[in-house]
């Protein structure tokens, strides 16, 4: 694919207006407060599993709406207090099988990685979270579901997900609270983004080619799906197109970037139709960290840079955990 998008020294400069909800805050910290309120404890089971030099353990956690959300945990064999990598996963995949993903755990770290409710059946080896709350009527994927508002919008009920995974993981007696950072590509990019915005123990951000960014260019200007489901909505629903760009600004990633502190690495793809490059660089570059750099991939596409982004993150976050 050529590049899609803006030139490299464009997007470095590339900081637009996006939309923000004057009561943003107030209605995540409602979201949150309602979440945990409802929550239950967590329930931690060991995997049998023929990966021998590291633990891996089934947790069910209290997500939104205290609904039951899983992922795996999988650790160096020790109970002393590590930190921790909490990770989100891409558009309609699910956590998979125990010990597909190994990197971090190797790498000294406790890696928590969350199931993403509903989605799971796109690729990959499957997920376990169902997502019982229904919508409206929506084009097939995940965009549209519950669009109209944004108390029934699908990502309210994932953001408050990642955030409460967060929670939890800072109790568990084999994570070191104070050294928690979140992680995920292009869905799981823009999850991490909300999860660092939203949640003060986060020490350090890894978004990689994040999606989720600067709804209304992303819709009008990507070539590819899943924006294109927003699309799709808008040209039958003709008269919503106010209020569903009003439901989005809740969940842009560019409105969470502003709000983050904690350092953070971003990746992105020159070649990406999926995720726009203007997209990224629209979230990085209001992202309010002090501490803030970007990978840039100029000839790929959505893929981004793969596991040499990992070694990356892996160095990059050695020096500040």
């Amino acid at each position: 694919m050529p590049l899609t998008d803006l030139p490299l020294a464009d997007l470095r400069t590339y900081r637009p207006d996006v939309a923000e909800p004057d009561d943003f805050d107030a209605f995540w910290r409602r979201t949150l407060e309602e979440a945990r309120a409802a929550a239950s404890d967590p329930v931690v089971v060991p995997v049998d599993s023929p990966v021998t030099q590291l633990l891996i353990e089934d947790l069910t956690f209290s997500g939104f709406g205290g609904d039951p959300i899983r992922a795996w945990i999988t650790r160096p064999r020790t109970d002393e207090p590590l930190p921790a990598v909490v990770e989100y996963i891409g558009y309609n995949g699910g956590r998979g099988v125990p010990g597909e993903r190994l990197q971090w755990a190797a790498a000294g770290y406790v890696h928590i990685l969350m199931d993403t409710r509903g989605q799971g059946s796109g690729w990959g080896t499957g997920g376990d979270t169902p997502d019982p709350h229904g919508s409206d009527g929506a084009v097939p994927g995940f965009m549209t579901r519950g669009i109209r508002q944004p108390d029934t919008y699908f990502y309210r009920r994932v953001f408050t997900d990642a955030v409460r995974l967060i929670d939890t993981a800072a109790a568990l007696p084999f994570v070191d609270a104070t050294r928690i950072s979140v992680s995920g590509g292009s869905q799981g990019g823009g999850i991490t983004l909300a999860a660092a915005a939203l949640h003060p123990a986060v020490n350090a951000a890894m978004p990689d080619v994040p999606f989720l960014c600067h709804f209304r260019r992303s819709v009008e200007m990507t070539p590819d799906h899943p924006f294109l489901e927003i699309e799709r909505y808008l040209a039958v629903h003709r008269a919503e197109i106010a209020q569903v760009f009003e439901t989005l600004s809740y969940f842009d990633g560019v409105n969470f970037a502003r709000r983050i502190a904690a350092p953070a690495l971003f990746s992105v793809g020159l070649m990406d139709g999926i995720v726009l490059p203007s997209s990224v660089f629209a979230a990085f570059n209001h992202c309010g960290s002090p501490d803030k750099q970007i990978e840039v991939y100029e000839f790929n596409g959505h893929e981004g840079g793969q596991t040499e982004q990992w070694l990356r993150q892996a160095r990059w976050l050695a020096e500040r955990v």
